[in-house]
């Protein structure tokens, strides 16, 4: 028997799937609440995120918060949405946010006295073949190292913990006995009754129209029944998130895209099935499934999904929309293959609903590069529920100290820019996006929509050499060459976990570039100019960077700008090109965020300008002991180590261009040079290398070689070996930090007094002074940390000393609670 379907058409578009009367109206239905004139934050969303930042907020002691719903509160996709809160997430910081969640709606109800149809299932993780099997083992070690409980069980345990699932295709499993199931209206009315108590103004039927910025930061938001001064605004509009930033004095980039998403609800099967059964993740079926009043909740992320609201704008609360049953069918079948004993239930509902997704199927958090102020929480992969919990503790975090207390950089909204916020390329992105949610990604696996967006000059000439590309931050880049004679397709098409097919390419590329002269085309570097009329621009440097900046000129500094904890906000390379203009050469993902960072602490002064040049200049990495034979022969110039030394930049002719930057250096540690040119001279500039070369053995190479010469000589990565939370002694770069360098500012911080006698030295007074944020008396974990460190720099403390006025001052970035 077939499926029973109930009558063609059937909708139910004027109650929610979980709606209950008193979960929809906190404000009143009969009357609106005030509008107050002014508030501290205010907050647009009234579904499970954006009562879940109120909610935190409010926990940090936050007073004066206003949350305005343009509908009802819950309306959106909260309504709908399946209830599902698992860990099973891609990356670590998604898997503590879901975590936490699931504690947080844990003990909602006895907090707040209301329901939140919380029921601890727990979850299977299917595995149809030996490559899912070893995802879910991958999964399964990085939650163990998280402290989370799962398991890899064989087949027959699966049948023993859900009596529907068919085993006979299946090699294993990952059990998630944590995970569980709530109701998602109850949540939401519970942090917005929890966050209603500790004073947050929740106002439904109030629209933002547009958020006014002055001189750069939040000033007001304007709703359609008035304004309300504040100085934060938070963006948790879901669906309507990109119009709410597009519609704002100053646009704010949202980059989201909405797209139908389809599940069933049955009837009671014939044997209810327990609220207890575990959800069933099936991502080689594209499904998954859950328990729901005796039937079973069921959905899945087709391989053809249905963009929405391109054109803009679109209701206010969402509706279930149109049933399609035939785009139905393919998960409806993998259903049935999965849980035969279905056939015979009968349909209650097929529920289409809407869910907004992001270029790279990560949330969008943060705040926005452009205005002060302004925070984003929105995008969330049809994870909301799951993700809401966590993301509104560090978002709450984040406002509150500056900072999160976890590394969220994959989730940071300043990983995209502009150029992500075509709607075209959204909507197309979109449709690659919500398949991959279930697509086995081996390591290494690049997006194919919205390609070829930037490129270098040379992208056509490296694309006739066999150049195969991947994506950073919309910048097409080589990995490797493939050589004549190799099959491209098979090479293209190749997935493992283990040894892949371009491995000994690579190999190949790498050992060119130890023995003799390989060229990579680098221009997707971010490269900034900062300039001034006086010292400003060096004052500036001198403040963000651990380094010393005060060089010679022509001198190139390897340095990173630490936050207040001592962590890395960028990696760069800084060259003084004259004694008042600088050029700052940073990852290709930190256009962004780099730029935000240095413009934070920029001060207003008309004489100090910061300018974004990555555009202008193509960057050719020459790497090999015989790249100083090839500069020599197209600039008639020695480039021996006497004449030019290293981490050392001079502006040269090669060929007939002149104004060639060529410094020595290669993000590698190995010989060579780097050569920023000027782009209109790129094509010739990359010709005369490769024909002079050709004597040297020279050949083309990609950022797969790069890769690994970096690793061999244990050069940091920024985002993939440091983050905000790595410090320069954490990773060895303790000779990167001059601590006695001239700092015209200094932050304020804990001081206690050592004795320093190191050698034949005499014995001095140090004070040690901690910066940043630090607990009023220091922990035993500080003191701790302290002590490690005088050890180190042979200081001994100094019980009971106070005056600290005449001793010299020593500064350590770093910090530890």
């Amino acid at each position: 028997m077939l499926l029973l379907l109930p009558q063609t058409g059937f909708r139910v578009a004027s109650r929610g799937l979980w709606t209950s009367p008193q979960c929809l109206a906190v404000s009143g239905d009969s009357q609106l609440l005030p509008l107050p004139s002014q508030a501290r934050v205010v907050i647009c969303g009234g579904g499970v995120v954006g009562t879940s930042v109120a909610y935190h907020l409010a926990k940090l002691g936050w007073t004066d918060i206003v949350l305005l719903e343009q509908g009802r509160l819950g309306a959106g996709t909260t309504r709908l949405c399946a209830g599902i809160v698992s860990v099973a997430k891609p990356i670590s910081i998604e898997c503590q946010m879901a975590n936490y969640s699931n504690s947080l709606y844990q003990q909602l109800e006895e907090e707040t006295g209301v329901k939140t149809g919380y029921v601890k299932t727990g979850s299977l993780c299917l595995a149809q073949n030996q490559d899912r099997f070893i995802s879910l083992k991958r999964l399964a070690s990085r939650l163990k190292v998280m402290g989370i409980s799962c398991n890899i069980i064989k087949p027959k345990e699966v049948a023993k913990l859900h009596p529907l699932v068919n085993i006979h295709d299946l090699v294993g499993a990952l059990h998630l006995p944590g995970d569980a199931v709530v109701s998602p209206p109850e949540v939401n009315h519970a942090l917005a009754v929890a966050a209603a108590g500790q004073g947050v103004q929740i106002l439904e039927r109030t629209t933002v129209q547009q958020v006014l910025v002055e001189k750069g930061h939040v000033m007001a938001v304007e709703t359609d029944r008035g304004s309300i001064e504040c100085e934060y605004f938070v963006n948790c509009a879901g669906q309507w998130a990109y119009e709410l930033g597009q519609a704002s004095e100053i646009k704010v980039s949202v980059p989201l895209h909405g797209c139908e998403h389809f599940y069933l609800l049955t009837k009671p099967l014939q044997e209810p099935l327990s609220p207890n059964t575990p959800v069933v993740v099936d991502m080689d079926g594209r499904i998954y499934a859950r328990p729901w009043q005796g039937g079973l909740l069921s959905g899945g992320f087709e391989k053809n999904p249905k963009p929405i609201f391109t054109e803009g704008r679109n209701q206010l609360e969402i509706q279930n929309m149109q049933e399609d049953w035939d785009h139905f069918e393919p998960m409806l079948s993998a259903l049935l293959r999965r849980m035969p004993g279905l056939e015979s239930a009968e349909i209650h509902q097929l529920v289409n609903c809407p869910e907004s997704f992001t270029p790279d199927m990560r949330c969008l958090m943060g705040e926005t590069p452009g205005v002060s102020g302004y925070y984003v929480l929105a995008g969330m992969n049809s994870s909301g529920l799951a993700f809401a919990g966590g993301a509104g503790k560090y978002l709450a975090e984040w406002m509150s100290y500056g900072y999160p207390t976890a590394n969220v950089w994959p989730l940071d909204i300043k990983r995209f820019g502009n150029l992500q916020s075509s709607r075209t390329f959204l909507r197309h992105r979109v449709m690659e996006v919500m398949p991959l949610l279930y697509e086995l990604k081996v390591p290494r696996w690049d997006f194919q929509t919205g390609r070829q967006l930037r490129t270098s000059p040379l992208y056509d000439r490296l694309d006739t050499q066999g150049a195969r590309w991947m994506e950073k931050h919309g910048f097409e880049r080589p990995k490797y060459f493939v050589p004549p004679g190799k099959d491209l397709l098979s090479l293209d098409q190749s997935k493992t976990f283990y040894k892949p097919d371009w491995f000994d390419i690579v190999g190949a590329e790498v050992k060119c570039c130890k023995e003799a002269v390989c060229v990579i085309d680098m221009s997707s570097f971010t490269k900034f100019e900062l300039t001034s009329t006086g010292d400003q621009a060096l004052e500036l440097l001198q403040h963000l960077c651990a380094n010393d900046l005060d060089v010679p000129v022509g001198h190139i500094v390897h340095t990173g700008m630490l936050n207040e904890r001592g962590g890395y906000e960028n990696d760069c390379s800084v060259v003084r090109l004259s004694k008042n203009s600088f050029f700052i050469v940073s990852p290709t993902d930190q256009q962004v965020h780099c730029w935000s960072w240095i413009k934070k602490h920029m001060p207003n002064d008309p004489h100090l300008h910061l300018e974004d040049v990555s555009w202008k200049y193509t960057a050719l990495n020459l790497i090999g002991p015989r790249a100083m034979d090839v500069l020599a022969e197209l600039s008639y110039v020695s480039m021996t180590p006497d004449h030019f030394p290293s981490m050392f930049c001079k502006e040269m002719s090669v060929g007939y261009a002149n104004g060639i930057r060529v410094m020595s250096m290669t993000h590698t540690g190995e010989p060579g040079f780097m050569l920023y040119i000027p782009i209109e001279y790129a094509l010739h500039v990359y010709n005369e290398v490769m024909s002079v070369g050709q004597k040297y053995g020279i050949r083309n190479a990609g950022y797969y070689a790069l890769r690994s010469l970096r690793i061999e000589k244990f050069f940091a990565f920024w985002g993939q070996d440091l983050d905000a939370f790595t410090t320069p002694l954490e990773c060895g770069r303790e000779f990167r930090v001059k601590f006695d360098k001239v700092c015209l500012e200094k932050s304020p911080g804990y001081t206690c007094s050592w004795t320093c006698g190191h050698g034949g030295v005499s014995p001095s007074t140090v004070t040690v002074c901690w910066l940043g944020r630090l607990p009023a008396a220091p922990t035993a974990t500080l003191w701790s940390a302290m002590s490690a460190w005088a050890s180190c720099l042979h200081l001994q403390r100094c019980d009971g000393k106070n005056d600290v006025a005449n001793s010299d001052i020593l500064y350590f970035p770093l910090l530890y609670t």
